[in-house]
């Protein structure tokens, strides 16, 4: 082989090297949370903090997966009772997750907050057309088991 063909071929090799780091895989960082045996995701650019001890002030007439407020230094934040959303028995002994959609702040009732987790975008299974929970904007499998259903905060917060 000639040194003009192997320049090429160096070359050539060069540019599928350069072309390969440019293609990373693209995630998303979720936190991890537990509500009746399920696992689900919340988008962390969501996520403003974790509170595992405070008061609920309850509220009459509002929907029973209103929970009530919180007075979160100053600031007076309604807190959703994720379980209750669901159709499902209320929360016990809970810790909050307080979330920000569009400047819009609410807290999440959750049996308990596992761990933050990076999850490949291409991972991402949208749910099954027939499934009736509209909360829950896709799904996909962890890499150390177990299924984490991708919590909407748009629609939990205005739907």
């Amino acid at each position: 082989m000639s040194d003009e063909n192997m320049l090429f071929i160096t070359e050539d090799q060069l540019a599928l090297d350069t072309a390969a780091e440019a293609v990373e895989i693209q995630t998303t960082k979720y936190l991890i949370f537990v509500s009746d045996e399920l696992m689900f995701g919340l988008d962390a650019n969501n996520v403003v903090e974790i509170i595992t001890d405070h008061s609920i002030t309850h509220l009459p007439m509002v929907p029973e997966y209103i929970s009530g407020i919180i007075n979160l230094r100053g600031q007076i934040i309604p807190i959703l009772d994720i379980r209750l959303r669901m159709g499902k028995m209320p929360c016990e002994d809970c810790s909050i997750i307080v979330i920000d959609v569009e400047g819009t702040q609410a807290g999440i009732l959750v049996d308990s907050v596992a761990k933050m987790v990076d999850v490949p975008q291409e991972n991402i299974l949208p749910m099954p057309s027939q499934n009736a929970q509209k909360l829950i904007s896709g799904m996909c499998s962890l890499p150390e088991g177990g299924t984490m259903l991708v919590l909407d905060c748009a629609l939990l917060l205005h739907g």
